[in-house]
């Protein structure tokens, strides 16, 4: 069974957030968004833009696809 892509996605943000050393609220501050956005978004709650996406990506130092990939795996 397939894993829900918003999950999944969320999965692999908070995972590289961590493996960075960041914290929601660091990670928030760099991409300009609230901590709590972070938070839903990595509890698979949001269905996040691709300007978020891109937001992201670029403050975990990762390309945009990187993250998408994970999703590509899961389902």
């Amino acid at each position: 069974m397939a894993m829900d892509p918003l999950k999944t996605l969320g999965y692999e943000i908070r995972k590289r957030r961590l493996d960075l050393g960041l914290s929601q609220e660091v990670l928030a501050a760099l991409c300009e968004l609230h901590r709590t956005y972070i938070g839903s978004v990595e509890r698979g709650e949001r269905n996040i833009s691709l300007l978020n996406i891109i937001s992201i990506a670029t403050a975990l130092k990762c390309k945009p696809s990187l993250l998408l990939k994970c999703i590509d795996e899961a389902v």
